[in-house]
């Protein structure tokens, strides 16, 4: 009697393990899958001007909305395809991992960690880290930050580019660049440390606020996929819009448009 009991118990916990792992099972989200669906589903950022963000109409815009634009009419061979998911510098990487999202154009730069964990597709920016303080600040570079307190932002790469340029600056963490921005005017640290192009638009929007003219990094940015071969196919489609819209022209037109061309 015991023994069928036993028994029992062990196929029942043997079938919810089952059905368990059976809902986990990650659904591929191929090239064909997508076409089938009738949409791409791309993560952006809403903080990042001139990159991602609102418009006065509450409509997203910027430099990354309008690229995965061009992606998804190159997919559809139409307009109005992309369903878009706002995400912050902290949560793209996990939205992308949890299958919310096809792919990521959020002013992600490729690293040689992320390069472990994701895909990658050609670079269609480049940027560089750079220093944003208040107007009147002593900090006249990054080396002055020595023995200071520098914010970034959860889920960027300035954290391990700060450390290794000024190993005794005090970091300060926020979630989005909205919280880092309110915090450096309320003197809780000297400087935010970020991309040039996300510290421009932030300077463009709040005249205390000031850019200092020093870079100390290449950031090339990309669009993020997730690593295997079922992104093989919507790697190549995004590479093709990009390395075709800069040879016609468009991504320098974009650039220009707004305010972040560079050459």
């Amino acid at each position: 009697m015991y023994k069928k009991i036993i028994l029992l118990l062990i196929l029942t916990v043997f079938i919810l393990c089952g059905c368990a792992k059976a809902k986990k099972e990650p659904v591929a989200n191929t090239l064909d899958d997508i076409t089938k669906r009738g949409n791409v589903i791309i993560g952006i950022k809403t903080d990042t001007y001139p990159f991602g963000f609102k418009d006065k109409n509450g409509k997203y815009a910027g430099y990354d909305i309008d690229l995965a634009n061009l992606i998804g009419e190159s997919i559809f061979n139409e307009k109005g395809k992309v369903k878009f998911v706002p995400l912050t510098a902290s949560d793209r990487m996990m939205k992308l991992f949890s299958e919310d999202v096809d792919m990521v154009i959020a002013t992600m730069s490729v690293t040689p960690s992320r390069l472990q964990i994701m895909d990658f597709s050609d670079p269609y920016y480049i940027a560089g880290q750079s220093v944003l303080v208040k107007k009147g600040s002593k900090i006249k570079g990054l080396r002055d930050l020595n023995g200071k307190k520098a914010i970034i932002v959860f889920g960027t790469s300035s954290e391990s580019s700060l450390r290794a340029a000024v190993p005794n600056v005090r970091i300060v963490g926020y979630k989005t660049y909205d919280e880092a921005v309110k915090g450096l005017k309320q003197g809780k640290a000297d400087a935010i440390v970020s991309d040039d192009t996300i510290l421009i638009g932030l300077s463009l929007k709040d005249g205390n606020l000031v850019l200092l003219p020093k870079r100390y990094s290449r950031e090339p940015y990309a669009v993020a996929f997730r690593k295997g071969r079922e992104s093989e196919d919507l790697v190549r489609v995004v590479n093709g819009v990009i390395n075709e819209s800069s040879r016609n022209g468009t991504l320098q037109k974009l650039q220009k448009n707004y305010g972040i061309k560079k050459y």
